[in-house]
Protein backbone atom coordinates (compact mmCIF):
# COMPACT_ATOMS: atom_id res chain seq x y z
CA UNK A 1 0.00 0.00 0.00
CA UNK A 2 2.87 2.33 -0.64
CA UNK A 3 1.97 5.89 -1.67
CA UNK A 4 4.29 8.83 -2.07
CA UNK A 5 3.55 12.40 -0.98
CA UNK A 6 5.05 15.46 -2.65
CA UNK A 7 4.40 19.08 -1.71
CA UNK A 8 4.09 22.05 -4.01
CA UNK A 9 3.61 25.64 -2.90
CA UNK A 10 2.22 28.10 -5.40
CA UNK A 11 1.29 31.76 -5.42
CA UNK A 12 -1.49 30.78 -7.88
CA UNK A 13 -2.55 34.03 -9.43
CA UNK A 14 -1.49 36.39 -6.66
CA UNK A 15 -3.23 34.65 -3.77
CA UNK A 16 -0.51 35.68 -1.35
CA UNK A 17 -0.83 35.18 2.36
CA UNK A 18 -3.40 32.38 1.97
CA UNK A 19 -5.04 31.24 5.18
CA UNK A 20 -3.07 28.51 6.86
CA UNK A 21 -4.96 25.24 7.45
CA UNK A 22 -4.70 23.22 10.63
CA UNK A 23 -6.86 21.00 12.78
CA UNK A 24 -8.36 24.07 14.41
CA UNK A 25 -9.42 27.46 13.14
CA UNK A 26 -7.74 30.63 14.30
CA UNK A 27 -10.35 30.94 17.03
CA UNK A 28 -9.27 27.55 18.36
CA UNK A 29 -12.56 25.88 17.41
CA UNK A 30 -12.33 22.38 15.94
CA UNK A 31 -13.03 22.51 12.24
CA UNK A 32 -15.81 20.53 10.56
CA UNK A 33 -14.34 18.35 7.80
CA UNK A 34 -16.82 16.99 5.25
CA UNK A 35 -16.47 14.54 2.39
CA UNK A 36 -18.56 15.49 -0.62
CA UNK A 37 -19.29 13.25 -3.61
CA UNK A 38 -21.01 14.78 -6.64
CA UNK A 39 -23.39 12.39 -8.40
CA UNK A 40 -25.66 13.93 -10.99
CA UNK A 41 -28.27 11.67 -12.54
CA UNK A 42 -27.84 12.90 -16.10
CA UNK A 43 -24.75 11.02 -17.26
CA UNK A 44 -24.74 11.03 -21.06
CA UNK A 45 -22.23 8.25 -21.68
CA UNK A 46 -23.54 5.62 -19.23
CA UNK A 47 -27.08 6.27 -17.89
CA UNK A 48 -27.07 6.50 -14.07
CA UNK A 49 -23.40 5.53 -14.15
CA UNK A 50 -22.90 6.55 -10.52
CA UNK A 51 -25.10 3.71 -9.24
CA UNK A 52 -24.36 1.16 -11.95
CA UNK A 53 -23.00 -2.05 -10.42
CA UNK A 54 -19.23 -2.38 -10.65
CA UNK A 55 -17.77 -5.65 -9.29
CA UNK A 56 -20.87 -6.25 -7.21
CA UNK A 57 -21.09 -2.74 -5.68
CA UNK A 58 -22.74 0.48 -6.97
CA UNK A 59 -20.00 2.67 -8.43
CA UNK A 60 -20.56 5.38 -5.83
CA UNK A 61 -20.53 2.74 -3.09
CA UNK A 62 -16.78 2.17 -3.51
CA UNK A 63 -15.80 5.73 -2.55
CA UNK A 64 -18.52 6.01 0.09
CA UNK A 65 -17.24 2.87 1.79
CA UNK A 66 -13.70 4.28 1.82
CA UNK A 67 -14.87 7.66 3.13
CA UNK A 68 -17.10 6.26 5.88
CA UNK A 69 -14.59 3.60 7.00
CA UNK A 70 -11.76 6.14 7.15
CA UNK A 71 -13.46 7.82 10.15
CA UNK A 72 -11.76 11.06 9.08
CA UNK A 73 -14.87 13.09 8.36
CA UNK A 74 -17.42 14.80 10.56
CA UNK A 75 -19.96 14.21 7.79
CA UNK A 76 -20.09 12.40 4.44
CA UNK A 77 -22.37 13.87 1.77
CA UNK A 78 -23.62 13.06 -1.71
CA UNK A 79 -24.81 15.98 -3.82
CA UNK A 80 -27.37 14.75 -6.35
CA UNK A 81 -30.49 15.64 -8.29
CA UNK A 82 -31.77 12.07 -8.65
CA UNK A 83 -34.02 10.06 -6.34
CA UNK A 84 -32.44 6.66 -7.04
CA UNK A 85 -28.94 8.00 -6.39
CA UNK A 86 -30.24 9.49 -3.14
CA UNK A 87 -31.53 6.08 -2.02
CA UNK A 88 -28.21 4.38 -2.75
CA UNK A 89 -26.23 7.16 -1.05
CA UNK A 90 -28.24 6.83 2.16
CA UNK A 91 -27.93 3.04 2.09
CA UNK A 92 -24.13 3.44 2.04
CA UNK A 93 -24.10 5.79 5.02
CA UNK A 94 -24.09 9.23 3.41
CA UNK A 95 -26.18 12.31 3.98
CA UNK A 96 -27.79 13.79 0.87
CA UNK A 97 -27.76 17.33 -0.46
CA UNK A 98 -30.38 17.79 -3.17
CA UNK A 99 -28.65 20.24 -5.43
CA UNK A 100 -30.58 23.04 -7.12
CA UNK A 101 -31.56 22.98 -10.82
CA UNK A 102 -29.08 25.81 -11.39
CA UNK A 103 -26.13 23.50 -10.75
CA UNK A 104 -27.67 20.36 -12.25
CA UNK A 105 -27.33 21.34 -15.90
CA UNK A 106 -24.96 19.68 -18.38
CA UNK A 107 -22.98 22.92 -18.42
CA UNK A 108 -22.70 23.16 -14.61
CA UNK A 109 -19.18 22.84 -13.25
CA UNK A 110 -18.12 20.83 -10.23
CA UNK A 111 -16.88 24.01 -8.59
CA UNK A 112 -20.30 25.68 -8.87
CA UNK A 113 -21.93 22.66 -7.22
CA UNK A 114 -19.34 22.56 -4.43
CA UNK A 115 -19.67 26.29 -3.80
CA UNK A 116 -23.45 25.93 -3.54
CA UNK A 117 -22.94 23.22 -0.92
CA UNK A 118 -20.48 25.43 0.95
CA UNK A 119 -22.97 28.32 1.05
CA UNK A 120 -25.80 26.12 2.33
CA UNK A 121 -23.66 24.41 4.99
CA UNK A 122 -21.47 27.18 6.42
CA UNK A 123 -20.48 25.01 9.39
CA UNK A 124 -18.25 22.96 7.05
CA UNK A 125 -14.67 24.29 7.17
CA UNK A 126 -12.86 21.82 4.88
CA UNK A 127 -14.54 20.21 1.87
CA UNK A 128 -13.03 16.97 0.59
CA UNK A 129 -14.45 16.49 -2.89
CA UNK A 130 -14.14 12.78 -3.74
CA UNK A 131 -14.90 11.69 -7.30
CA UNK A 132 -17.52 8.92 -7.57
CA UNK A 133 -15.64 7.55 -10.59
CA UNK A 134 -12.55 6.49 -8.59
CA UNK A 135 -13.46 3.04 -7.24
CA UNK A 136 -9.94 2.02 -6.18
CA UNK A 137 -9.73 4.72 -3.52
CA UNK A 138 -8.70 3.49 -0.05
CA UNK A 139 -8.98 5.13 3.38
CA UNK A 140 -5.19 5.46 3.60
CA UNK A 141 -5.22 7.68 0.50
CA UNK A 142 -7.74 9.99 2.15
CA UNK A 143 -5.80 10.10 5.41
CA UNK A 144 -2.51 10.90 3.71
CA UNK A 145 -4.08 13.71 1.71
CA UNK A 146 -6.10 15.18 4.57
CA UNK A 147 -3.05 15.19 6.84
CA UNK A 148 -1.46 17.68 4.45
CA UNK A 149 -4.27 20.11 5.30
CA UNK A 150 -4.87 19.34 8.96
CA UNK A 151 -1.25 18.68 10.00
CA UNK A 152 0.92 20.59 7.54
CA UNK A 153 -1.18 23.68 6.88
CA UNK A 154 -1.95 23.43 3.19
CA UNK A 155 -5.06 25.09 1.74
CA UNK A 156 -5.72 22.64 -1.09
CA UNK A 157 -4.65 19.09 -1.96
CA UNK A 158 -5.35 17.00 -5.04
CA UNK A 159 -4.55 13.46 -6.20
CA UNK A 160 -1.95 12.70 -8.86
CA UNK A 161 -0.39 9.66 -10.50
CA UNK A 162 3.12 9.46 -11.96
CA UNK A 163 3.28 8.77 -15.70
CA UNK A 164 6.28 7.94 -17.85
CA UNK A 165 4.97 8.97 -21.25
CA UNK A 166 6.65 11.00 -23.95
CA UNK A 167 4.36 13.73 -25.29
CA UNK A 168 4.34 15.38 -28.73
CA UNK A 169 2.45 18.31 -30.17
CA UNK A 170 -0.61 17.37 -32.23
CA UNK A 171 -0.69 18.63 -35.81
CA UNK A 172 -4.15 19.50 -37.11
CA UNK A 173 -5.13 18.29 -40.55
CA UNK A 174 -4.47 20.84 -43.25
CA UNK A 175 -1.92 22.64 -41.12
CA UNK A 176 1.54 23.49 -42.41
CA UNK A 177 2.86 23.12 -38.89
CA UNK A 178 5.02 20.19 -37.86
CA UNK A 179 5.11 18.19 -34.67
CA UNK A 180 7.68 18.73 -31.96
CA UNK A 181 8.29 17.13 -28.56
CA UNK A 182 6.83 18.54 -25.36
CA UNK A 183 8.79 16.73 -22.68
CA UNK A 184 11.79 15.02 -24.27
CA UNK A 185 14.83 15.45 -26.45
CA UNK A 186 14.51 12.77 -29.18
CA UNK A 187 18.31 12.67 -29.53
CA UNK A 188 18.71 11.95 -25.83
CA UNK A 189 15.78 9.78 -24.90
CA UNK A 190 16.06 8.91 -21.19
CA UNK A 191 15.67 5.40 -19.88
CA UNK A 192 12.64 4.94 -17.65
CA UNK A 193 14.80 4.33 -14.60
CA UNK A 194 16.67 7.61 -15.26
CA UNK A 195 13.52 9.74 -15.55
CA UNK A 196 11.20 10.68 -12.72
CA UNK A 197 8.27 10.97 -15.11
CA UNK A 198 5.49 13.55 -14.78
CA UNK A 199 2.70 14.04 -12.26
CA UNK A 200 -0.79 13.94 -13.77
CA UNK A 201 -4.07 14.59 -12.01
CA UNK A 202 -5.95 11.30 -11.68
CA UNK A 203 -9.25 12.86 -10.59
CA UNK A 204 -9.66 10.87 -7.38
CA UNK A 205 -10.12 13.84 -5.07
CA UNK A 206 -9.72 17.59 -4.57
CA UNK A 207 -9.63 18.95 -1.01
CA UNK A 208 -9.86 22.63 -0.08
CA UNK A 209 -10.61 24.91 2.84
CA UNK A 210 -13.85 26.90 2.91
CA UNK A 211 -11.90 30.17 2.87
CA UNK A 212 -10.20 29.19 -0.39
CA UNK A 213 -13.49 28.12 -1.99
CA UNK A 214 -15.17 31.38 -1.08
CA UNK A 215 -12.39 33.51 -2.51
CA UNK A 216 -11.08 31.51 -5.47
CA UNK A 217 -12.25 30.27 -8.84
CA UNK A 218 -10.64 26.88 -8.36
CA UNK A 219 -10.18 24.19 -5.70
CA UNK A 220 -6.45 24.41 -6.37
CA UNK A 221 -5.12 27.57 -4.81
CA UNK A 222 -3.39 29.17 -1.88
CA UNK A 223 -0.74 26.91 -0.44
CA UNK A 224 -1.05 23.81 -2.64
CA UNK A 225 0.03 20.24 -2.09
CA UNK A 226 -0.52 17.04 -4.02
CA UNK A 227 -0.86 13.42 -2.92
CA UNK A 228 0.66 10.82 -5.20
CA UNK A 229 -1.30 7.58 -5.71
CA UNK A 230 0.23 4.49 -7.24
CA UNK A 231 -0.95 3.63 -10.79
CA UNK A 232 -2.80 0.49 -9.68
CA UNK A 233 -5.19 2.62 -7.61
CA UNK A 234 -5.63 5.31 -10.27
CA UNK A 235 -8.74 3.98 -11.99
CA UNK A 236 -11.04 6.60 -13.50
CA UNK A 237 -14.29 5.28 -14.97
CA UNK A 238 -14.56 8.41 -17.15
CA UNK A 239 -11.48 7.10 -18.93
CA UNK A 240 -11.82 3.34 -18.43
CA UNK A 241 -15.00 3.10 -20.48
CA UNK A 242 -14.57 -0.66 -20.81
CA UNK A 243 -16.57 -1.68 -17.74
CA UNK A 244 -15.33 -5.33 -17.57
CA UNK A 245 -11.70 -4.12 -17.60
CA UNK A 246 -12.45 -1.65 -14.81
CA UNK A 247 -14.13 -4.44 -12.84
CA UNK A 248 -11.00 -6.57 -12.95
CA UNK A 249 -8.91 -3.66 -11.66
CA UNK A 250 -11.35 -3.02 -8.83
CA UNK A 251 -11.55 -6.68 -7.84
CA UNK A 252 -7.79 -6.69 -7.45
CA UNK A 253 -7.11 -3.23 -6.03
CA UNK A 254 -10.42 -1.94 -4.67
CA UNK A 255 -11.20 -1.38 -1.00
CA UNK A 256 -13.62 -4.04 0.29
CA UNK A 257 -14.08 -2.77 3.84
CA UNK A 258 -12.49 -2.98 7.28
CA UNK A 259 -13.64 -6.50 8.09
CA UNK A 260 -12.49 -8.38 5.02
CA UNK A 261 -11.38 -11.80 6.32
CA UNK A 262 -7.78 -12.90 6.16
CA UNK A 263 -8.91 -16.47 5.64
CA UNK A 264 -12.50 -17.57 4.94
CA UNK A 265 -12.98 -21.02 6.40
CA UNK A 266 -16.78 -21.34 6.39
CA UNK A 267 -19.53 -20.42 3.95
CA UNK A 268 -23.29 -20.54 4.51
CA UNK A 269 -25.42 -20.66 1.38
CA UNK A 270 -29.18 -20.53 1.08
CA UNK A 271 -30.44 -23.21 -1.28
CA UNK A 272 -33.67 -21.44 -2.22
CA UNK A 273 -33.01 -18.37 -4.35
CA UNK A 274 -29.25 -18.85 -4.50
CA UNK A 275 -28.76 -22.36 -5.84
CA UNK A 276 -32.24 -22.25 -7.39
CA UNK A 277 -33.86 -19.52 -9.44
CA UNK A 278 -37.06 -19.46 -7.41
CA UNK A 279 -39.23 -21.33 -9.89
CA UNK A 280 -40.93 -24.66 -9.19
CA UNK A 281 -41.74 -27.02 -12.04
CA UNK A 282 -44.78 -29.28 -11.83
CA UNK A 283 -44.83 -32.65 -13.57
CA UNK A 284 -47.98 -34.19 -15.05
CA UNK A 285 -48.34 -36.22 -11.87
CA UNK A 286 -48.13 -33.08 -9.71
CA UNK A 287 -44.58 -33.69 -8.53
CA UNK A 288 -42.64 -30.50 -7.72
CA UNK A 289 -39.16 -30.07 -9.18
CA UNK A 290 -36.42 -27.43 -9.23
CA UNK A 291 -33.26 -27.13 -11.29
CA UNK A 292 -29.67 -26.28 -10.34
CA UNK A 293 -26.75 -25.07 -12.41
CA UNK A 294 -23.64 -27.21 -12.76
CA UNK A 295 -21.54 -24.03 -12.54
CA UNK A 296 -22.81 -23.53 -9.01
CA UNK A 297 -21.96 -27.06 -7.88
CA UNK A 298 -18.51 -26.57 -9.40
CA UNK A 299 -18.19 -23.36 -7.40
CA UNK A 300 -18.90 -25.30 -4.21
CA UNK A 301 -16.21 -27.84 -5.10
CA UNK A 302 -13.75 -25.02 -5.80
CA UNK A 303 -14.28 -23.70 -2.28
CA UNK A 304 -13.96 -27.14 -0.73
CA UNK A 305 -10.70 -27.68 -2.58
CA UNK A 306 -9.36 -24.55 -0.86
CA UNK A 307 -10.45 -25.82 2.59
CA UNK A 308 -13.61 -23.71 2.80
CA UNK A 309 -16.45 -25.66 4.40
CA UNK A 310 -19.78 -25.04 2.64
CA UNK A 311 -23.00 -25.41 4.66
CA UNK A 312 -26.34 -25.37 2.85
CA UNK A 313 -29.31 -23.67 4.48
CA UNK A 314 -32.93 -24.75 4.06
CA UNK A 315 -36.29 -23.90 5.60
CA UNK A 316 -39.10 -26.11 6.83
CA UNK A 317 -41.38 -23.95 4.69
CA UNK A 318 -39.61 -25.06 1.52
CA UNK A 319 -39.60 -28.90 1.36
CA UNK A 320 -38.49 -28.89 -2.29
CA UNK A 321 -35.31 -26.96 -1.47
CA UNK A 322 -34.73 -29.27 1.49
CA UNK A 323 -34.97 -32.31 -0.75
CA UNK A 324 -32.57 -30.69 -3.22
CA UNK A 325 -30.08 -29.94 -0.43
CA UNK A 326 -30.11 -33.57 0.64
CA UNK A 327 -29.35 -34.56 -2.95
CA UNK A 328 -26.51 -32.01 -3.08
CA UNK A 329 -25.09 -33.47 0.11
CA UNK A 330 -24.58 -36.75 -1.70
CA UNK A 331 -22.93 -34.95 -4.63
CA UNK A 332 -20.74 -32.50 -2.73
CA UNK A 333 -20.59 -33.67 0.89
CA UNK A 334 -22.02 -30.38 2.16
CA UNK A 335 -23.72 -30.30 5.53
CA UNK A 336 -27.37 -29.12 5.58
CA UNK A 337 -28.89 -26.97 8.33
CA UNK A 338 -32.54 -26.09 8.64
CA UNK A 339 -32.98 -22.47 9.78
CA UNK A 340 -35.99 -20.48 10.92
CA UNK A 341 -37.32 -17.06 9.96
CA UNK A 342 -34.17 -15.47 11.43
CA UNK A 343 -31.19 -17.55 10.22
CA UNK A 344 -28.78 -15.76 12.56
CA UNK A 345 -30.43 -17.37 15.59
CA UNK A 346 -29.48 -20.81 14.31
CA UNK A 347 -26.08 -19.93 12.86
CA UNK A 348 -24.64 -18.18 15.92
CA UNK A 349 -24.47 -21.55 17.64
CA UNK A 350 -22.82 -23.19 14.61
CA UNK A 351 -20.17 -20.45 14.32
CA UNK A 352 -19.45 -20.76 18.04
CA UNK A 353 -19.11 -24.54 17.87
CA UNK A 354 -16.66 -24.28 14.98
CA UNK A 355 -14.65 -21.67 16.90
CA UNK A 356 -14.45 -19.18 14.03
CA UNK A 357 -15.07 -15.44 13.96
CA UNK A 358 -17.85 -14.00 11.83
CA UNK A 359 -15.23 -11.98 9.96
CA UNK A 360 -13.92 -15.31 8.61
CA UNK A 361 -17.37 -16.42 7.47
CA UNK A 362 -18.92 -15.96 4.02
CA UNK A 363 -22.69 -15.81 3.69
CA UNK A 364 -24.91 -15.93 0.63
CA UNK A 365 -28.59 -15.08 1.02
CA UNK A 366 -31.33 -13.72 -1.15
CA UNK A 367 -33.99 -12.02 0.95
CA UNK A 368 -34.78 -9.72 3.88
CA UNK A 369 -34.48 -12.47 6.53
CA UNK A 370 -30.80 -12.76 5.57
CA UNK A 371 -29.95 -9.12 6.33
CA UNK A 372 -28.48 -9.76 9.80
CA UNK A 373 -26.14 -12.46 8.51
CA UNK A 374 -25.23 -10.45 5.41
CA UNK A 375 -24.19 -7.55 7.63
CA UNK A 376 -22.28 -9.70 10.10
CA UNK A 377 -20.29 -11.94 7.74
CA UNK A 378 -16.83 -10.90 6.60
CA UNK A 379 -17.85 -11.60 3.00
CA UNK A 380 -21.48 -11.65 1.92
CA UNK A 381 -23.39 -11.71 -1.34
CA UNK A 382 -26.82 -11.82 -2.91
CA UNK A 383 -27.85 -12.88 -6.43
CA UNK A 384 -28.88 -10.35 -9.02
CA UNK A 385 -32.39 -8.93 -8.49
CA UNK A 386 -32.49 -9.64 -4.75
CA UNK A 387 -34.69 -7.28 -2.67
CA UNK A 388 -33.20 -3.83 -2.01
CA UNK A 389 -32.75 -4.44 1.73
CA UNK A 390 -30.67 -7.53 1.05
CA UNK A 391 -28.61 -5.80 -1.65
CA UNK A 392 -27.83 -2.90 0.67
CA UNK A 393 -26.71 -5.30 3.42
CA UNK A 394 -24.51 -7.45 1.16
CA UNK A 395 -20.90 -6.60 0.42
CA UNK A 396 -21.18 -8.06 -3.08
CA UNK A 397 -24.05 -8.23 -5.56
CA UNK A 398 -23.68 -10.91 -8.21
CA UNK A 399 -24.14 -10.22 -11.90
CA UNK A 400 -25.79 -13.63 -12.16
CA UNK A 401 -29.19 -14.58 -10.80
CA UNK A 402 -30.04 -17.38 -8.39
CA UNK A 403 -29.70 -20.77 -10.04
CA UNK A 404 -27.82 -19.16 -12.93
CA UNK A 405 -24.23 -19.17 -11.71
CA UNK A 406 -24.46 -16.74 -8.76
CA UNK A 407 -22.94 -19.23 -6.31
CA UNK A 408 -20.03 -19.90 -8.68
CA UNK A 409 -19.50 -16.15 -9.07
CA UNK A 410 -19.42 -15.61 -5.31
CA UNK A 411 -17.11 -18.59 -4.87
CA UNK A 412 -14.65 -17.00 -7.31
CA UNK A 413 -14.93 -13.72 -5.42
CA UNK A 414 -14.17 -15.46 -2.10
CA UNK A 415 -11.12 -17.20 -3.56
CA UNK A 416 -9.87 -13.95 -5.09
CA UNK A 417 -10.11 -12.17 -1.72
CA UNK A 418 -8.41 -15.12 -0.05
CA UNK A 419 -5.57 -14.93 -2.56
CA UNK A 420 -5.24 -11.17 -1.97
CA UNK A 421 -5.10 -11.70 1.79
CA UNK A 422 -2.44 -14.38 1.45
CA UNK A 423 -0.36 -12.14 -0.84
CA UNK A 424 -0.61 -9.27 1.64
CA UNK A 425 0.36 -11.51 4.54
CA UNK A 426 3.39 -12.72 2.57
CA UNK A 427 4.36 -9.13 1.70
CA UNK A 428 4.01 -8.11 5.35
CA UNK A 429 6.24 -11.05 6.33
CA UNK A 430 8.89 -9.94 3.82
CA UNK A 431 8.66 -6.33 4.99
CA UNK A 432 9.13 -7.35 8.63
CA UNK A 433 12.10 -9.54 7.69
CA UNK A 434 13.74 -6.72 5.74
CA UNK A 435 13.07 -4.27 8.54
Amino acid sequence: MASRKRNLQEDNGGQEGALSASKHSRSGKKRHIAALILARGGSKGIPLKNIKMLAGVPLIGWVLRAAVDSELFDSVWVSTDHEEIEKVAKAWGAKVHRRSPQVSRDSSSSLETIQEFSRLYPEVDVICHIQATSPCLHPFHLKGALDLITEQGYDSVFAVVRRHQFRWKEVKRGSDDFTHPFNLDPLNRPRRQDWDGELCENGSFYFATKELLNDAKSMQGGKISYFEMMPEYSVDIDVDIDWPVAEQRVLRYGYFGRNIPEMVSLMFCNVSGCLTEGRIFLSMSGEEMVSINTRDTMGIRMLQKEDVEVVLLTSSLDPVAKSLAESLTKRTGCKVIEVGSEPLDSLKLVVGQKKVDWKDVAYMGNDTQDVSCLNLAGLSAVPKAAPTLAINAAKYTCRSGGGKGAVREFAEHILLQKKKAQSQMEQDRIDRKNF
